[in-house]
């Protein structure tokens, strides 16, 4: 049994985001055993998959359904967040590739050597 600043640790966050996580129903809270909170492994493994969901995209409440989900059997909505959150992905890494392509060609633009003003800051509209 763990105390929330150990829960803390072994999920890689701080103990107010435990206490947020509480708050928005992600993570329960247990009753005090002589005056303080102790949680199991099973709050280590939602702390770190509500991370983990986090660094895919997925909002909060999202996470909340996908915790709710995962208590039941809808293996169809399951799914359902997790294409739309791939299609999300997907959008997101092509506009990504784009800035990538883009920085490229204008490091090629402005190498040592050529004159006048470097286009990278230019590119930017600044």
């Amino acid at each position: 049994m763990l105390t929330i600043g150990r829960l803390a640790a072994a999920g890689g966050v701080g103990v107010e985001t435990v206490r947020f996580y509480q708050r928005k129903g992600l993570l329960a809270e247990p009753a005090r055993q002589g005056g303080i909170r102790r949680y199991g492994s099973e709050d280590v493994r939602r702390l770190r998959f509500i991370k983990q969901a986090q660094a895919a995209g997925f909002t909060l409440q999202e996470i909340k359904e996908l915790l709710e989900l995962d208590s039941g059997e809808d293996r169809r909505r399951a799914r359902e967040l997790a294409q739309l959150r791939i299609e999300s992905l997907d959008i997101r890494i092509a506009g990504l590739k784009q800035a990538r392509d883009r920085l490229q060609r204008l490091t090629r633009e402005c190498r040592d050597g050529s004159s006048g003003p470097c286009p990278i800051l230019a590119s930017f509209d600044i």
